[in-house]
């Protein structure tokens, strides 16, 4: 019987593994939980505690975004869809 080639792909965040979809999970530089217990006071309130307006990103993503992005040195709008909009993540960055 002949071997297939495996195939590995992105789709959406999304990755294809040998005709199975995987959902994106913490990568491998992400925030462990310890990290975000620091970090997570320091930050601007969440959605559930605000009053109205506009409802802010989750923060969590956004931070791994920004550490994706520093670790890497790529490119603002390379940042994997995963961690939200490249503009929300940019913009957090710079605030």
């Amino acid at each position: 019987m002949p071997r297939r080639r495996e195939r590995i792909g992105w789709r959406g965040g999304r990755g294809l593994i040998q005709g199975c979809l995987l959902e994106a999970a913490l990568s491998r530089g992400d925030l462990s939980e310890t990290e975000w217990r620091v970090l997570k006071g320091l930050l601007p309130i969440e959605a559930a505690n605000r009053g109205r307006g506009r409802r802010p990103e989750q923060n969590r993503s956004i931070i791994n975004g920004i550490l994706w992005r520093l670790r890497c040195w790529a490119p603002w709008r390379d940042v994997p869809p995963k961690y939200g909009h490249w503009n929300t993540i940019y913009r957090r960055f710079r605030r």
